[in-house]
């Protein structure tokens, strides 16, 4: 169906989000841009039972991940043509796709925020740059007096280490592209990945278990999921080598954070964290003062720019699927290993 900027079709169009994607500035031009295709209504359901009467009068959605499009719900509908998600689990992925429909997801809009905050974490860990900033404001900083005795030999430069990413996704890969420009060894585990694409960064594949006793520094980048829960367990911790570098941008259940914990404290592992069993991360957590553990609040991704991209996407691919393109973001049933269970 050709569409004309003019034109506006008799579909109805479900956007179900939080409340401040409709107030957010930036997004404005977004849903202006939408009103012209479709009639839209905006809503900010959690559950269910709250989405399913606005499901059934949808003839197409654009939603995050939640509520999840199970085949109960589902059955409800009249029958959905087009769902554009943020991001989506296992389970409403194979529902939506068995049924038909065309389905987007748009959260690798997310990757470029992402590789770029775990770049500057491991740069952050290895230069110690917080740790300086923290002890110039508390005016306890230290001065090399007498050059080089006084320089700290665990303060490193990332050029030309050895370093693991964990899951060569599109997170995985834009970090592996900034880490050219450092001529490290890049070593990958991710069993999904054609080799072609480990060759094209000049990587490695290896296991897991092979892979962390090599690294001077290893990322988290993979999908939380049944393969991946504590994939960091108390002896693959244990098992990196002495004052490695851990980066975890992905998500908390990758990690078991007591053991994780108790290695740092033994003062020969940095860590840098950006995502918690418990969000917001309790104020008395034993994390918060925990020298060699560097914090950020699960901002990796969270930037304007990601969440216009996000959206932008999921609108491009509505617009193809009413011409009958190809849509850029389209999932596919290869895809569902990549998500989050």
């Amino acid at each position: 169906m050709a569409l004309s900027p003019f034109t506006k079709i008799a579909m109805n169009l479900l956007i179900n989000l939080p409340p401040t994607f409709y107030s957010q500035k930036e997004l404005a031009p977004s849903w202006e841009r939408l009103a012209k295709l479709a009639t839209i209504r905006q809503t900010s359901h959690n559950t269910a039972d709250e989405i399913v009467a606005d499901l059934t009068w949808a003839d197409h959605i654009l939603m995050w991940s939640w509520p999840a499009l199970d085949d109960a719900l589902l059955d409800k509908t009249g029958g959905l043509g087009f769902a554009g998600h943020i991001d989506i689990g296992q389970k409403g992925a194979r529902a939506e796709l068995a049924r038909g429909l065309a389905v987007s997801v748009s959260r690798s809009g997310f990757s470029p925020a992402v590789a770029e905050m775990a770049l500057g974490l491991i740069l952050n860990g290895l230069r110690r740059i917080s740790d300086y900033h923290s002890a110039m404001r508390n005016a306890t900083e230290k001065w090399v007096k007498v050059f080089p005795s006084d320089i700290d030999p665990l303060e490193r430069e990332l050029t030309g280490m050895t370093v693991g990413i964990v899951g060569l996704g599109q997170v995985g890969r834009r970090l592996a592209h900034f880490l050219r420009a450092f001529d490290v060894k890049l070593k990958v585990v991710d069993p999904f990945v054609p080799d072609a694409v480990i060759r094209g960064f000049d990587a490695e594949r290896l296991e897991l278990d092979a892979m962390l006793p090599q690294c001077d520094v290893v990322v988290l980048c993979a999908a939380s999921n049944d393969g991946t829960s504590r994939l960091l367990n108390e002896a693959r911790i244990n098992a990196l080598k002495p004052h490695a570098l851990l980066v975890n941008v992905a998500r908390a259940a990758l990690v078991d954070y007591r053991a994780l914990q108790r290695r740092v404290q033994k003062g020969d592992l940095l860590a840098a964290v950006d995502v918690f069993d418990q969000e917001p991360l309790p104020a008395d957590s034993p994390l918060r003062s925990l020298p060699g553990l560097y914090l950020t609040p699960h901002r990796a991704g969270g930037l304007i720019a990601s969440v216009m991209r996000n959206i932008n996407w999921l609108i491009e691919d509505f617009e193809a699927h009413l011409k009958g393109q190809p849509r850029r973001h389209a999932l596919t049933e290869a895809m569902i290993p990549s998500l989050d269970a």
